[in-house]
């Protein structure tokens, strides 16, 4: 186990790098940058901004930018955000609870829902409820999440006023079922997308399992079909899914960036857009490299969890 993690470990700081420097570079030449909306109102003066431009070390070669700033991400120092005047860590800290409350729960919705939906759509293969299923499906992987994030707001906020248009919670109020009700609607369209390919993998993942000889084995033995489904076939049909998770965490993150800016949700999503619409190069970087960690970090533990669930993978990575 601990060569295995330590290759996992080299990679991730070769991908940590790749990662950093791909977008550091895209920051940087993008059109526009921290001082243009102040050259554009005619606020600052040539020399101002040139002052401000050193101050910032924007004067500086690319390359040396890039270097200066990775040393400083090596030592803590993630930099100060230009439009708040922050530390970035503290901005981040103070944003990631909101977006890791929406996805843990986005997550758990869709586990649940579409683990219900595929495991039906195995057991009752080419039925009405499959066919259904499957159409539902490819429908909701076909939807863009700001269209159907508007869809919601526009139904059930303005039209039907069951739920908040947006925010986290009702300014003054701050009670449970407040924060509860506040969540429904960013919750539901965050975990579209990922309920529907949890309904295809079980889908695919049960109808492998069932078709194998030891649960015909069972059939035989007339044992009960709820038992063979719910006792031996899901347990082994949920080792993939392990993995899915894990990997969809990016989905989950690019998600939640569009979620949070629908729904005025207050995570690191909406900050992500925030900063880059003001060009705050320190903040995004750092919510990109924190973003990249947590990817890494789920594909570890998938794969860690995947290990201890089957000893096989165990047996070969050791």
């Amino acid at each position: 186990m601990l060569p295995f993690l330590a290759r996992r470990a080299i990679h991730s700081v070769v991908l940590l790098l790749i990662v950093s420097v791909i977008g550091f570079v895209i920051l940087h030449l993008a059109p526009g940058g921290p001082l243009s909306q102040f050259a554009a109102s005619g606020d600052m003066s040539q020399a101002d901004l040139d002052r401000l431009s050193a101050q910032l070390g924007l004067d500086r070669p690319l390359p040396i930018q890039y270097v200066e700033w990775l040393l400083r991400m090596v030592k803590g120092d993630w930099g100060v955000s230009y439009r708040d005047q922050q530390a970035v860590t503290s901005i981040i800290a103070s944003h990631i609870g909101a977006t890791l409350e929406l996805m843990f729960c986005s997550t758990l919705l869709a586990m649940l829902i579409g683990a219900c939906i595929g495991i039906l759509g195995a057991v009752r293969r080419y039925s009405l409820f499959d066919s259904i299923a499957t159409v539902g499906t490819m429908i909701a992987l076909s939807i863009p999440t700001f269209w159907f994030g508007i869809v919601v707001i526009y139904v059930f906020a303005v039209h039907l006023n069951w739920l908040p248009a947006g925010n986290r919670m009702t300014e003054g109020d701050g009670s449970f079922f407040d924060y509860v009700h506040h969540l429904i609607g960013p919750c539901v369209v965050l975990a579209l997308v990922t309920t529907a390919v949890w309904s295809r993998y079980m889908r695919s993942s049960m109808l492998e399992v069932i078709n194998q000889d030891y649960i015909r084995t069972a059939r035989a033995k007339g044992v009960p079909e709820s038992q063979i489904v719910l006792r031996h076939a899901l347990r082994n049909a949920l080792l993939p899914m392990i993995t899915i998770t894990g990997l969809h965490v990016p989905t989950l993150l690019s998600g939640a960036l569009v979620t949070e800016t629908v729904f005025t949700w207050p995570g690191i999503g909406r900050l992500f857009f925030d900063s880059i619409s003001y060009r705050d190069y320190p903040t995004v970087m750092g919510i990109l490299m924190f973003s990249a960690v947590l990817v890494l970090l789920g594909n570890l533990i998938a794969d860690l969890l995947y290990g201890f669930a089957d000893p096989r993978i165990a047996g070969d990575r050791r």
